[in-house]
């Protein structure tokens, strides 16, 4: 259990102010809190994984953006992007490729389209898990600009 900084008293762990003397608690407000707190234990290989989860690895990805801990790291952020960018094109084609193919019988342009798109994911995980920063065609230029850009 740690003491006040000031007179010594015992104080929680979680108190900011002393009972006794009301001294703020430097260690209880330095400590970061939330998602902060959460991302100082993350290896940046599991972050650059994750970035590419379908589903789920958007979040991921602006979440690592937004750390302080990971912008230094160029791998990292080249994952964090080149999964956003990814992300962007399950939305297009969720909301333009099915949309427009549906009628269609016989032609299933969006079920290719997904299946290259989740391949594409998983290849990713992959490749980030052995800590290479693998530029796909269209989505590695884009992720390589947006870096630059920083």
């Amino acid at each position: 259990m740690p003491f006040c900084s000031q007179c010594g008293n015992q104080v929680g762990t979680s108190d900011l102010f002393c009972a006794r003397c009301g001294a703020a608690q430097p260690s209880a407000s330095a400590s970061p809190s939330g998602v902060a707190r959460g991302l100082e234990s993350v290896n940046p290989k599991t972050a650059s994984v994750l970035c590419y989860v379908p589903g789920l690895g958007w979040i991921v990805g602006i979440v690592v953006l937004a750390s302080d801990r990971f912008r230094a790291n160029r791998a990292v952020r080249f994952h964090a992007f080149q999964g956003l960018y990814l992300f962007v094109a399950w939305l297009i084609a969720d909301q333009v490729v099915r949309p427009m193919f549906f009628r269609i019988p016989g032609l299933h342009l969006y079920g290719i389209v997904q299946a290259v798109l989740i391949g594409a994911s998983i290849f990713m995980m992959v490749k980030a898990a052995h800590d290479q920063t693998y530029s796909l065609p269209l989505f590695g230029e884009l992720a390589q600009r947006s870096i630059s850009e920083d």
